[in-house]
């Protein structure tokens, strides 16, 4: 059942995926929020179908500290799971990513729309800055800028090296910050087509003011409270 199902999720999103893909192309000339509110419901179509087809679903622990003002969300990265989830639980966002996923047809097409912070990972200093440009940027539009602080998936259990952009980009524009834990990788393994059924739980932690600290003091806050929360999941 698990291999009919996930063939079966990947087959509706293939279907989905180009549809969304026009609309985000079509909604050019709006808003850059107006555009995200409309892509976005690919994302809210994919959670359906993931508890419909899939059996997964979600919990949310800490919904309280969901932010209503502009913030810098930094989360836990082992699938794709999260990349959609955090759509429907949270504010309009965009994300730091790799420029090349803007080059995969339909999806990416689609993607561009959403205003992301699409960098160039090879240029070092480039990417920072570009990071901190374009990320206050976004902040003063009214997006949450989302940033995955270990860089690339790491699988369910294990730790990845967190890097200091995020933490530079709120120790540089004093934008609120929110650590997000999740077990996503328990349920939609890293780089998987299997995914097994079950309840993704997501933590998010008390959003915290960066005046006065140091990117190395935001980071260490936010590797410690993620890495000890996903501990207990």
């Amino acid at each position: 059942m698990v291999i009919l199902r996930s063939v079966v999720f990947f087959l509706c999103q293939l279907l989905l995926t180009p549809l969304f893909a026009l609309i985000g192309i079509l909604s050019f000339p709006l808003h850059p929020i107006t555009r995200y509110r409309l892509i976005s419901g690919w994302a809210l179509s994919m959670m359906w179908l993931m508890r419909v087809i899939l059996g997964i679903r979600m919990q949310v622990k800490g919904a309280e500290n969901i932010p209503k003002t502009p913030s810098i969300l930094l989360c836990k990265h082992q699938s794709a799971w999260e990349t959609i989830a955090l759509q429907k639980v949270f504010p309009p966002q965009v994300w730091v990513l790799k420029r090349e996923l803007l080059w995969i047809p339909f999806f990416g097409w689609g993607l561009a729309m959403t205003s992301p912070i699409a960098i160039n990972r090879s240029d070092g200093k480039g990417a920072i800055k570009q990071l901190l440009k374009q990320g206050k940027e976004r902040l003063e539009t009214g997006f949450c800028v989302v940033i995955f602080p270990e860089g690339t998936r790491i699988p369910y259990g294990m730790r990845g090296k967190y890097k200091i952009g995020g933490p530079m980009l709120a120790a540089s524009s004093g934008a609120p910050v929110v650590p997000i834990a999740h077990n996503a990788g328990k349920y939609w393994p890293k780089n998987a087509f299997l995914k097994y059924p079950g309840t993704i739980t997501m933590s998010i932690g008390k959003p915290f003011d960066p005046a006065g600290m140091k990117a190395e003091e935001i980071s260490r806050k936010v590797e410690e409270w993620i890495e000890a929360e996903v501990s207990t999941l």
